[in-house]
């Protein structure tokens, strides 16, 4: 079966992505997509790691990018989103601003930097040490609790340093995997880590992630799943989708509806 969603797509305002809302969805309409999600890392009130996300200056044109693409591309139901780090100082403007003031129609949560021994770390190198992955896990536990979101990217990701699947990651693995079921909240399959080039670890070659004892791992446990190419070209806006499905199919996992996400951008459900 064809997919015709992706929730997860970025433009050139992160500084490491091409294209803007217009060049995603003429491909996803090119691909056959009913749903595009565009969700750039957010700008943010204090301008905190402007290397990696839009300035906050930029932001009304994120959004009016994505308001003209909505009436330029009637066919395709266009959704206003971010990625986002959770800290309790941006809650208010997670879910004031953004959500109820700007009318996002979701926020995705992620754990790109994470805050470490008084320190906020990127989690490429952060997650390197068993204390580092304890701080992602628990950081990323705090995420979900918050109520912003509606579904994590890539829990997987300190996969790109932590090189060895032990007891760390494990542990790390079903404490993220107990809140997720216990808050009913989506965990994503990411297509972008099956473009990235192999690593090398003490166990061989691999993906950064999806990192499979992770997602084997998760069948143990009540999960839901969702999978998103993570676009940064326009041409990705599609990829890699059925090779993030198969990974939760191969372990028996559930994958979550999003169908309701599509009711906020005053679309109908698509059925």
């Amino acid at each position: 079966m064809p997919f015709t969603r992706n929730y997860h797509t970025h433009t050139y305002r992160c500084k490491h992505a091409k294209g803007d809302v217009s060049d995603y969805c003429r491909e996803a309409v090119a691909q056959g997509f009913t749903v595009l999600g565009m969700s750039d890392h957010t700008a943010l009130p204090d301008n905190r790691w402007l290397g990696v996300r839009m300035d906050f200056r930029e932001l009304p044109g994120y959004c009016k990018a994505i308001d003209d693409a909505r009436e330029a591309f009637p066919e395709l139901a266009v959704l206003k989103g971010m990625e986002c780090e959770f800290a309790d100082s941006y809650t208010s403007f997670y879910r004031d601003t953004l959500l109820d003031e700007l009318g996002f129609d979701y926020l995705i949560g992620a754990a790109h930097f994470f805050p470490l021994n008084g320190e906020w770390v990127g989690s490429y190198g952060g997650a390197d040490t068993a204390a580092g992955l304890r701080a992602y896990a628990d950081y990323f536990i705090e995420s979900m609790e918050s109520g912003l979101f509606a579904f994590m990217a890539h829990p997987d990701l300190f996969g790109n340093c932590y090189h060895t699947w032990d007891a760390n990651t494990a542990s790390a693995a079903e404490d993220i995997f107990s809140a997720a079921a216990a808050l009913k909240m989506p965990l994503e399959i990411n297509g972008y880590g099956l473009r990235k080039p192999l690593i090398d670890t003490p166990e061989g070659k691999r993906r950064m992630y999806p990192w499979l004892p992770f997602w084997e791992l998760a069948s143990d446990y009540d999960v839901t799943v969702v999978v998103n190419s993570d676009a940064h070209r326009p041409q990705d806006v599609g990829s890699n989708l059925s090779e993030a499905a198969a990974i939760g199919k191969r372990y028996g996992l559930q994958f979550a509806d999003l169908d309701h996400l599509e009711a906020r951008c005053g679309k109908p459900e698509i059925v």
